[in-house]
């Protein structure tokens, strides 16, 4: 227990850094470590979003927003019960000041280990670039599985050890390895064994696959 909280307090001296350059780091990962786009978070994320809908680690809130923006351009504006959580105190300051006047988000400071929200309640969660971040990652998946409902759907995203053909793999071990040492990355992951995870928490695999360095997953809960 008391190694799981110095791994919190560590990854809250992390994220202690002001939105602006939260989101300018986050879009150097995702594309040279994750070896992701945005787009391809948009396919993910953007259609995991049921009535009531929890955004996991939602950071500054930038890719959430975006998502919103994205579905009411395309004639699918979101009008679902949000509740998005975070562990990083200025990360989710920078999300309070984003949604300040959307009044269906509702915003908490939580670690996803330890959620302080009811059981089967929610029908979608997504956790976008985040699961690196996570110390207890097995505990996570359990209280995603206890808060979703029955037939529930997770979505996720996350950075597997890097890969492929040089220099990219290269480049993505130096992000990996700067990560770790910053605070904010905890470890990336074999597909294997993310995957079990997943399973052992309780899902159901709906849909995955691998591209560049990330696992993209969809997982149900049984009903």
């Amino acid at each position: 227990m008391e190694q799981a909280n110095d791994e919190l307090q560590k990854i809250e001296r992390a994220y202690d850094s002001p939105p602006l350059w939260y989101d300018i780091r986050g879009f150097f990962i995702l594309t040279f470590a994750y070896r992701s786009t945005l787009w391809a978070q948009i396919a993910l994320f953007g259609g995991n979003m049921g009535p009531r809908h929890l955004e996991g680690a939602i950071g500054s809130g930038t890719l959430c927003g975006i998502i919103l923006a994205w579905r009411r351009l395309t004639g699918r504006p979101v009008k679902s019960e949000i509740v998005g959580f975070d562990y990083a105190p200025s990360m989710l300051a920078g999300a309070i000041r984003r949604f300040k006047t959307t009044p269906n988000i509702r915003l908490m400071q939580a670690d996803v280990a330890a959620l302080d929200l009811p059981d089967n309640y929610f029908d979608t969660a997504n956790v976008a670039n985040a699961v690196h971040c996570f110390p207890d990652v097995d505990g996570g998946l359990r209280e995603l599985h206890r808060v979703l409902k029955p037939g529930g759907r997770l979505a996720m995203n996350v950075l597997l050890f890097a890969r492929g053909i040089q220099p990219f793999k290269w480049i993505a071990e130096k992000i990996d390895t700067w990560g770790m040492r910053k605070g904010i990355l905890y470890t990336p992951y074999q597909e294997a064994d993310i995957r079990q995870r997943i399973v052992d928490a309780g899902f159901d695999i709906e849909r995955e696959e691998v591209s560049g360095n990330t696992y993209n997953v969809v997982a149900r809960k049984k009903s």
